[in-house]
């Protein structure tokens, strides 16, 4: 019997390629995942997240989190109230809002682990480079969208699945922190459950606007 799927829950997956890790495909919301067996424990997956070299000084990072800042800032013209998901060891995107005028809040489960921080409401919600190490995001994502405001904007930066041939030969796969692959379709498929407006920003932002 196939794995269920971590995004939407069913049990209509096929095998979709294998390596060093077996990666599954689901037929429903097409999301890409690996069997759970590969996943790392939170210390091994903490101490990979330790070796990061972000900082917030960082000019090259702050380009590369502007792909994510951006649309939203343009939005939003610098008000409101924000929660950066998964803020990591070393904190920028929510200091690039702040310097915007935003009011901002951290989460990050190893280093940022305030749980009052997710009984809030939120203009926006921002997950940069984070979806592909949720082991459930299916659940954290139907969690953070109840956190937001009407019109209220969950942003995800993730690099997406292509097709099966990019995919053989694709850097992204071969982080083993790396276990679940969005597609395009997925987040279509998202917003449909969501009742949300998709606006596909580039090749690895999207946009989900709440509705109601």
């Amino acid at each position: 019997m196939p794995p269920s799927c971590p995004l939407c829950h069913q049990n209509h997956s096929q095998p979709y390629f294998e390596d060093r890790r077996k990666y599954w495909q689901c037929n429903e919301c097409q999301l890409v995942f690996v069997d759970s067996k590969y996943y790392l424990s939170a210390a091994e997956e903490k101490a990979e997240y330790d070796l990061h070299q972000n900082a917030a000084n960082d000019q090259g990072y702050r380009q590369f989190l502007n792909r994510l800042f951006i649309p939203i800032d343009q939005k939003l013209r610098g008000e409101g109230n924000g929660l950066d998901f998964g803020s990591g060891p070393g904190p920028t995107l929510s200091l690039m809002f702040e310097e915007a005028g935003y009011t901002m809040a951290i989460y990050d489960i190893f280093y940022a682990n305030d749980k009052t921080v997710l009984t809030q409401n939120y203009d926006f919600i921002c997950c940069s480079e984070v979806v592909e190490h949720l082991s459930e995001p299916g659940r954290i994502i139907v969690q953070l969208w109840k956190q937001l405001k009407p019109g209220g904007i969950l942003g995800i930066m993730t690099k997406r699945v292509k097709s099966l041939q990019a995919f053989t030969h694709w850097h992204y796969k071969n982080d083993l922190t790396h276990i679940c692959f969005f597609s395009e379709n997925s987040f279509e498929w998202l917003a449909q459950q969501l009742n949300a407006s998709l606006e596909v920003v580039s090749n690895d932002v999207v946009l989900l606007i709440k509705n109601d």
